[in-house]
């Protein structure tokens, strides 16, 4: 089996309702969809989400490097050979994450349907049966975030995110408002993406939610400060997560050999798609550290992906990827339970992408050969 084709299609995913977080608002989401097909006729697709505020990327930069850079490199390569086409594209160009991401997504789907075989099956096989997903609270007033928690519980929810990180007083009282309406029926985790920039105003934050229950905090600080999360960790009474800290191989070392974190949140999108998260795993696993594979906020192709990762690990214990329960509009249809997931066993990554939406939602696409 050998690429001979590969799609690369920008798209806006419109949002249901603003998804706000400490340094951005956004009404919808732009992706990279890849289709990649095969001298047999196989086709497989994948996507990458970028964050100029996570990886440095943008999603013309994600389109462009794609497009000119890794797909003509690609072209002629066997799909399965998974650590020979990251060899690939790592000799390629340095870094851009999301963009190796998509193609390594689609490379799964591909190898999946090859063999009649679900992606999770090439990465240990399927160790969880279902995971509760956790509902992400956007930024807002205390008192309609507690309102729009108490009205999630309703619908089965039984742990929230909590996007925080403006204002070291003003978040104080959004945590506490939504654990006083739902904090008795439901876990909380709170997550700041770098908000509160310090380790002296992280430990602040905490002192004024002591007396409430919050299952972990995630990156308080700023992302490349490693040694101040550590500060943090070394001083909190509760769990830290690491999420933006986390790109990669190299922070992955340094927050191990630091102790600057207790669990650490796996994007797809931060490592470069399914195998390096794979890897991840493993290494935190060695350090004693539970795994989150967490959102950029993708469709139900990059959606599915992660969860693949997740239900194949033992040391990843939850996931965050509720992309399609934000959107009005998707191109695939992986489908819920809330507040559980429970992934079919089609082959590769079980979404039917629908080519008539795919098509609607593009802005621009170019094909390689």
């Amino acid at each position: 089996m050998k690429i001979t084709a590969i799609e690369a299609f920008v798209i806006e995913l419109p949002l249901i309702e603003p998804f706000t977080i400490s340094y951005a608002s956004y009404d919808s989401m732009a992706s990279v969809i890849v289709k990649i097909t095969t001298d047999d006729g196989q086709t497989g697709y994948g996507e990458g989400v970028a964050d100029e505020h996570v990886t440095g990327e943008s999603v013309e930069s994600v389109y462009h490097i794609i497009t000119k850079t890794l797909a003509p490199r690609l072209i002629g390569q066997d799909p399965m050979n998974i650590e020979r086409i990251h060899d690939i594209m790592n000799q390629e160009i340095l870094g851009a994450p999301t963009a190796k991401a998509a193609l390594d997504i689609a490379c799964y789907d591909l190898a999946g349907k090859a063999l009649g075989v679900p992606a999770y099956t090439l990465l240990g096989g399927r160790y969880h049966e279902k995971f509760p997903i956790t509902h992400v609270l956007s930024i807002d007033t205390p008192e309609r975030m507690a309102d729009s928690a108490e009205k999630h519980v309703a619908k089965g929810f039984t742990s929230f995110k909590l996007k925080v990180g403006y204002d070291v007083a003003e978040d104080v009282a959004r945590i506490k408002a939504v654990h006083a309406r739902v904090g008795k029926q439901a876990a909380i985790r709170v997550d700041v993406n770098q908000g509160w920039q310090s380790s002296a105003k992280t430990l602040q934050a905490l002192e004024g939610l002591k007396g409430v229950t919050i299952d972990w905090l995630e990156q308080p600080v700023v992302a490349s400060d490693i040694d101040a999360l550590s500060d943090v960790k070394a001083k909190a009474t509760l769990p830290i997560m690491a999420d933006e800290a986390l790109t990669g191989f190299k922070s992955m070392r340094e927050i191990i050999a630091k102790r600057a974190a207790d669990k650490v949140n796996i994007k797809l999108m931060k490592c470069g798609g399914m195998y390096p998260a794979s890897k991840l795993a493993a290494m935190a696993e060695m350090a004693g550290m539970d795994c989150q594979v967490g959102s950029m906020v993708e469709s139900s192709i990059g959606s599915a992906a992660g969860f693949h990762v997740a239900f194949s690990k033992k040391v990843i214990t939850s996931v965050e990827l509720t992309g399609p329960l934000k959107f009005s509009k998707d191109v695939g249809n992986l489908r819920y339970d809330v507040p559980f997931i429970e992934l079919n066993e089609r082959p590769g990554l079980g979404v039917d992408v629908d080519d008539a939406m795919l098509q609607a939602l593009t802005v621009y696409s170019e094909e390689v050969k």
